[in-house]
């Protein structure tokens, strides 16, 4: 399957002019979004982090100017347009994709747990890729009893009321109670963050669904006035990450989390200083 094509943000030396054809981007969500990668850190636990499609993408841009830029990876993939089922190629196609990003049933089964992260609002993208991943561990004949306490998934929600009537996405699907207690969680963002993230954000790459999976044209970059943007804004992001200003109030809020008692959050809170 091919790959969107994405800037290396990290060391951008091959940009050029792009930025100045761009703009200054104004990064005005960027203590949310401190917040919201913190809290990304400590509840997915010491594990590896794989961000669904695009919609997170401002959290991986932020987190790849920190040390976790080690455990981080993107995983472009959208499943829009499937709702009448995956032919075998499709299956074929999407499982050699997981494959080449570490996430075969093999590599489920060692190595750190995975945690998927996304915006999340019904849920269905999570519910797909669940499926898909069980079948592929069936077929495999790998351990589900060993998987299923390494496999967890992280939804990016909205902000809402905490009462025990309010809307939790996880309860409206059985796959989730397959998994150990805390294997799916949510971390909330208010609405104008979540919507500009979600569905406004001009983003680096475009998305990723079906009929883009076999299309060659589909690696290629794009120097759309959108594009370019989202790369400005992107870079920016990138940027802020390697910040001493981002890097303290990182520190803060992974302080307030209860995962601070374990070694693995003290060591990344070390580095991060």
């Amino acid at each position: 399957m091919n790959r969107p094509y994405r800037w290396d943000l990290v060391r951008p030396d091959q940009l050029g002019t792009l930025l100045e054809r761009a703009g200054k981007p104004a990064l005005w969500f960027l203590d949310e979004l401190i917040e919201c990668a913190a809290k990304v850190i400590a509840r997915a636990g010491d594990a590896e982090l794989y961000f669904v499609g695009r919609s997170a993408d401002s959290v991986y841009d932020l987190l790849s100017g920190t040390p976790w830029r080690e455990r981080i990876h993107r995983l472009p993939l959208s499943f829009a347009g499937t709702g009448d089922g995956l032919a075998d190629s499709d299956v074929d196609s999407l499982r050699a994709h997981l494959a080449s990003a570490g996430l075969s049933p093999y590599d489920l089964a060692r190595g750190r747990p995975k945690v998927f992260v996304d915006l999340v609002y019904t849920g269905g993208t999570f519910t797909e890729l669940y499926g898909l991943l069980r079948e592929w561990i069936e077929d495999e004949r790998e351990a589900w009893s060993i998987i299923r306490g390494r496999l967890r998934f992280l939804g990016i929600t909205i902000r809402e009321d905490t009462s025990p009537s309010a809307f939790r996405w996880q309860q409206t699907f059985d796959w989730p109670t397959e998994l150990p207690a805390n294997a799916v969680r949510n971390i909330s963002l208010e609405w104008p963050v979540w919507n500009y993230l979600g569905n406004t954000q001009p983003k680096l790459t475009s998305s990723f669904p079906r009929p883009r999976w076999s299309d060659e044209n589909g690696s290629a970059p794009e120097h759309s006035g959108k594009r370019l943007k989202g790369l400005a804004e992107a870079v920016e992001i990138v940027q802020a990450g390697r910040s001493k200003a981002t890097r303290d109030l990182l520190v803060r809020h992974l302080r307030r989390e209860p995962a601070m008692a374990e070694s693995w959050l003290r060591t990344l809170v070390t580095r991060l200083r």
